[in-house]
């Protein structure tokens, strides 16, 4: 215990550093999720109109609302990058 005090100064930077990496990551990985799942989602949209499973009326209106949250999570990323 009194030599993890000791080293403190030199390990606590260290582990800093290793805890801002791993949030960093677990952002993008949650990102790419979500980016991947509205892209699948998509392609499923397109296929149920494909087999005819669903109507162009319904296709239209979920494929706007996939693409309306694409854009959000897009301009999201722009403001970020410009902040």
């Amino acid at each position: 215990m009194v030599f993890k005090l000791l080293l403190l100064p030199i390990t606590g930077p260290i582990e800093g550093i290793t805890w801002l990496g791993e949030q960093i990551l677990e952002r993008a990985d949650q990102e790419l999720d979500s980016k991947e799942n509205l892209n699948k989602r998509l392609l499923s949209l397109q296929l149920s109109l494909d087999l005819g499973e669903i109507s162009e009326e319904e296709y239209d209106e979920q494929e706007e609302e996939i693409l309306l949250a694409m854009q959000a999570m897009e301009d999201e990323e722009n403001e970020e990058e410009e902040s």
